[in-house]
């Protein structure tokens, strides 16, 4: 059984060989506490050197801050960056997480958002081994954003998160330039399907809905609240300009099949597309990569270049 009163250490060789190697500076600004979005304080004792990082929008934040060889657990749906599976424990996935594994591993650092009750299970065994956790929430684009810089201020690389979030905005604030004076084309984004014959798309709020707005696009379906479910009638009468399609078990040829929807404009004028659901549905920095995709499929006639 997980032992509530045990708590896993780094080895001293271990903190004495960290020590060495990283910048007194930081060192010395350590141990921080910080307070991540569930309002919790967490007290980081040194720079963590072993991450567990639960959900892949996660284990792509620290990438980006060029933390990949910290990382030493992941959960199972994690692929990116290439090669992020090769020797790191699985610690978790469709069945939910085992805090004895993880604390196996004796992480100085737990990431987790609070998706499939992932915080709620982890939690408790975690702070009871003295393992400390920070818990991300991913609501809006500019919240991707804030998580690099906090991320970066957990983990002691404030300087690499802020290159990260400028260059990433300055890519954005390219897309900006190059579609100011285009007229927003009105998009219906499809996400998946309902088991009733509905589908589902995406809502204001959501770092897919920002995105979209980012890339020059509105979504034809700007009210929506809760449930982002709409009907194939609603689709039809809302009479898209083009069609995203960001599904897995699809081919958006299909698109143009459906009953009625041939009389969209999107469908007449063979605008359905496919977009990456990786770019556009994980909550990481990629998620501009999407909205450069996006946005070369909206406004072509701004993108001329390969």
């Amino acid at each position: 059984m997980f032992g509530v009163r045990r708590r896993y250490r780094l080895p001293l060789a271990v903190l004495l060989a960290v020590a060495s190697v990283l910048p007194s500076a930081v060192m010395a600004e350590f141990p921080r506490t910080v307070v991540d979005a569930l309002g919790r304080e967490v007290t980081i004792a040194q720079p963590p050197q072993r991450i567990i990082s639960i959900f892949a929008s996660n284990t792509e934040l620290l990438a980006a801050l060029e933390l990949t060889d910290r990382i030493v657990g992941i959960e199972d749906y994690t692929r990116y960056p290439r090669g992020i599976r090769d020797g790191r424990a699985i610690v978790g996935g469709r069945l939910g997480f085992s805090a004895e594994a993880m604390a196996r591993l004796e992480p100085d650092l737990v990431v987790v958002t609070p998706a499939r009750q992932a915080a709620a299970t982890l939690l408790r065994p975690m702070e009871a081994a003295g393992i400390p956790v920070v818990v991300l929430l991913h609501r809006d684009l500019e919240q991707v954003f804030d998580n690099l810089r906090f991320l970066g201020r957990v983990t002691g690389e404030e300087a690499v998160a802020e290159a990260a979030v400028e260059a990433l905005q300055a890519r954005l604030e390219q897309v900006r330039v190059r579609i100011a004076d285009a007229p927003p084309r009105h998009v219906y984004f499809e996400t998946g399907e309902t088991d009733r014959g509905g589908f589902m798309t995406i809502r204001p709020g959501t770092y897919t809905f920002d995105a979209l707005v980012a890339a020059g696009g509105r979504s034809v379906f700007p009210d929506l609240t809760g449930l982002s479910q709409v009907s194939g009638e609603a689709v039809i009468q809302a009479d898209p300009e083009v069609i995203l399609v960001a599904r897995r078990d699809m081919d958006p040829t299909g698109v143009a099949g459906r009953v009625g929807w041939q009389r969209t404009t999107a469908v007449r004028h063979g605008a359905v597309h496919p977009v990456n659901r990786s770019l556009l549905l994980i909550p990481g920095p990629r998620v501009v990569d999407g909205v450069e995709q996006m946005a070369r499929l909206l406004h072509p006639e701004r993108f001329p270049e390969p």
